[in-house]
């Protein structure tokens, strides 16, 4: 089943957590859930959240069986499905109506992008292109009551630790002065322009419009801000493209270039690239750019065939895997740079 635009940022997250914290389900009801929370009230007393807050939020929450219905649905937890064509991934996510509207935000925002873009070096293209994919440019964010969600899916318990810790989060948001009513996002805790989780928007989330107040919900500069900012703690590199599409000669030797890492976040995601080079020896072997010139000859990249051989090739750089950061999946990844590339033209 396809993520939705609501929840790729927090599902994201959800791959970030080893198999060692997933605790076999249990029996699920609303009587059960109510005598778990005072566990979960008091492990929000112990992490700090004042006492006005806990009274205020525990006697409303009620079990909710639909987000963790939604929950076990997704893809993650059936890693060993095949891995669908890009193509028709591409089609519909980078369509004329994304392209044109992302155009619309583009130009609508300039000032703001340029000033966000010089300060931390992340281009406006990708800012707006993050936007689109996650809300489509703020028109989808999602209608769940956080707290009520985040609850429940830590007393579901797959994902407790995880959960609880987004859920404390939500309710020092509240200690912030953030109102209840501001708290609704997808089934899975993710929110606002950006879709971030509770614990990134406390640690991320920027005032793009200088108001004093980092509004990531009705407010375009400050989810660019919050974007950009992401982008640059997850080390987004100036100056670099993300990656670059590319014709692979057909007699490359490829098992010559297969990974022999393994990565401890997202493996399947990153088994599909190949081994790093420098793009001077990416030139050397064959390799020739679709529509744009080379990078610097030192630059390293990694080869991507999402359709196999003899289809569309990318290079892809650092920076792809700063956009992998954001959402652990080449479909999505290849998508933002590709919005991105086409909103800029």
């Amino acid at each position: 089943m396809p993520f939705s635009r609501s929840c790729r940022s927090a599902l994201a997250v959800l791959a970030l957590f080893a198999v060692s914290l997933v605790r076999p389900a249990v029996a699920q009801d609303d009587a059960g859930f109510q005598a778990y929370l005072p566990t979960l009230s008091a492990q929000a007393a112990a992490a700090g959240v004042s006492q006005r807050t806990i009274e205020a939020v525990f006697p409303t929450l009620t079990y909710n069986a639909r987000v963790v219905e939604l929950d076990r649905q997704q893809p993650e937890s059936r890693p060993n499905a095949p891995i669908p064509a890009f193509a028709p991934y591409s089609a519909r996510h980078v369509d004329a109506d994304r392209i044109n509207r992302g155009r619309t935000a583009y130009q609508r925002a300039r000032a703001r992008l340029a000033a966000i873009e010089r300060e931390t070096g992340v281009p406006e293209s990708i800012m707006v292109a993050i936007w689109g994919h996650e809300t489509s440019y703020g028109r989808v964010m999602g209608g769940f009551d956080l707290p009520r969600a985040l609850a429940s899916l830590a007393y579901e318990g797959r994902r407790r630790a995880l959960f609880t810790e987004e859920f404390v989060a939500t309710l020092k948001m509240m200690d912030r002065g953030i109102p209840r009513a501001k708290l609704v996002g997808s089934w899975a805790g993710a929110f606002g322009g950006p879709q971030f989780l509770p614990s990134v928007y406390l640690r991320l989330a920027r005032d793009g419009d200088g108001d004093g107040v980092a509004d990531i919900w009705s407010s375009d500069a400050d989810t660019l801000a919050s974007i950009g900012n992401y982008f640059v703690n997850a080390g987004w590199r100036p100056g670099v493209p993300w990656g670059f599409a590319v014709s692979v000669p057909a007699g490359i030797n490829r098992s010559s270039l297969a990974n022999r890492t393994t990565s401890p976040r997202c493996p399947r995601v990153h088994d599909r690239q190949s081994e790093w080079k420098t793009m001077a020896e990416w030139r050397a072997l064959g390799v020739v750019p679709q529509s744009r010139t080379w990078p610097a000859d030192d630059v390293l990249a990694t080869l991507l065939e999402p359709d196999g051989q003899g289809a569309t090739a990318y290079l892809l750089t650092g920076n792809y895997r700063v956009i992998l950061d954001y959402n652990c999946s080449n479909f999505y990844a290849l998508s933002v740079g590709l919005l991105a590339d086409a909103v800029e033209r």
